[in-house]
């Protein structure tokens, strides 16, 4: 039911960045409908160019920016749309690896705010479209003024529902998936599953990462259904270490010299970006399989085992559910002993992210990442009290930080951890 609050009006004449903020209060809204009206609305901005869509639990921004750094050194001209932020909300949209300008922006925001008035005015629309719908459909308008020749766009919440699924791509992966946003998605890995298989499409091939069987086989059943193409990126494939580097051979061809983003989880990442890559050539774009390996060394993925110089050093990790909190972990065998920040959102399962993070770290700082909906330092101690004994509390990120630097030699790192907002903050403190 939509709300009195949701039918309010944005203040005539606001900014992009106001226009944006009047939306950011009125939280997740999942449903199609309002997205196609507004991309009617607008003229189809999502039409001229294909796409692929990258759902999961966690993974699916590193698999996005491996994938568009393959196609990038293919020649193509890619738009890149992933969310959240860290810093600041032109990171979301990106055309040939390039930040929207903040022009750029006030000007597709402008088009989308007007063609929501438009369409609350005559009733087609009852409310302002939500925070990530105009997003959404601002990236998709940049991608048309750009002439981007494919878009690669990252699932913001679910599948079935997203903003993001209201386009058809010509192929899509399930990078994972884990107990995640329950409160949206449904309860147990079933539930999750059924909401993430809301990006098949009949005819058509989605890669699936590593799953529970559960999961597995709930998206089968769901791609029977509709008559999606479902292919297994692990299946037939082989991977031999040599280092760093690492060698991938799947059905179709051998890739020499990967380079995978930090941490052992990132090797399956890049196999399913490879395999959603060999889709996308099936599909008819025009990549070139031969420098992916060359490409994949070059892609980025900020606040995911971000490192970042200094006395101490610091490493920043998003971690904010269990999935991701065991992905750290494991990377932080070899880097003990450390101080840890942590701060989450108040809807996650903090005890279960403190039972994993917790006993590794050599010195704990609970703190609260800047967004109404986080926990505070006193909330998180309270839900993990049989890990955070001892542990520092200080709401204030800037003053964490600072009191987490002092209590290691400096040579020994302090990790970041919990929730992307609060590696955000970090990130801004440090600029």
């Amino acid at each position: 039911m939509i709300t009195d609050r949701l039918r309010m009006r944005p203040r005539p004449g606001a900014s992009a960045a106001g226009y944006l903020a009047s939306r950011a209060r009125f939280g997740v809204k999942l449903g199609l409908e309002a997205m196609g009206t507004l991309l009617a609305d607008l003229g189809r901005p999502e039409a001229p160019y294909p796409s692929l869509l990258v759902a999961g639990t966690n993974g699916k921004g590193s698999v996005t920016a491996y994938v568009d750094a393959a196609l990038r050194a293919s020649g193509l001209r890619v738009g890149r749309y992933t969310s959240p932020h860290l810093v600041r909300v032109h990171e979301r949209i990106c055309v040939g690896g390039r930040e929207i300008t903040p022009r750029a922006l006030e000007a597709v925001v402008g088009r989308v705010r007007a063609a929501a008035e438009r369409a609350v005015g005559r009733g087609s629309l009852t409310a302002h479209p939500t925070y990530f719908e105009v997003l959404t459909a601002a990236a998709f308008e940049r991608f048309r003024r750009a002439r981007v020749d494919l878009a690669v766009l990252e699932v913001g919440l679910g599948g079935r529902l997203d903003a993001t699924n209201v386009k058809d791509p010509l192929a899509s992966a399930i990078v994972s998936l884990d107990i995640d946003h329950e409160q949206y998605l449904g309860e147990g890995l079933r539930a999750i599953a059924r909401e993430k298989a809301g990006v098949l499409r009949k005819g058509r091939v989605t890669i699936l990462g590593p799953m529970a069987r559960e999961a597995r086989r709930a998206i089968a059943e769901e791609g029977r259904r509709v008559g999606a193409r479902l292919v297994d990126a692990l299946e037939g494939v082989e991977v031999r270490s040599e280092g760093e580097a690492f060698d991938v051979r799947t059905p179709r061809r051998t890739y020499r010299g990967v380079r995978a983003l930090p941490g052992a989880h990132q090797r399956r990442n890049a196999v399913v970006a490879i395999r959603l890559l060999e889709a996308a050539r099936e599909a008819g774009v025009a990549v070139d399989l031969r420098l992916v390996p060359e490409a994949f060394a070059r892609a980025r993925w900020p606040g995911r085992l971000q490192w970042i110089p200094g006395e101490p050093p610091l490493l920043l990790d998003g971690a904010h559910n269990p999935a991701g909190a065991r992905a750290l972990a494991a990377y932080l065998e070899g880097e003990r002993p450390f101080t840890l920040v942590f701060g989450v959102m108040g809807d996650k399962d903090v005890g279960a992210l403190g039972r994993i993070l917790f006993p590794l770290a050599d010195a704990l700082v609970l703190t609260r990442p800047p967004d109404p909906r986080a926990a505070t330092a006193a909330q998180v101690a309270r839900r993990t009290a049989p890990f955070s004994h001892g542990a520092h509390r200080e709401d204030q990120p800037r003053r964490a930080l600072r009191l987490a630097r002092g209590l290691l030699p400096p040579e020994r790192p302090v990790v970041v951890a919990g929730s992307l907002y609060l590696v955000g903050e970090v990130l801004r403190l440090l600029e």
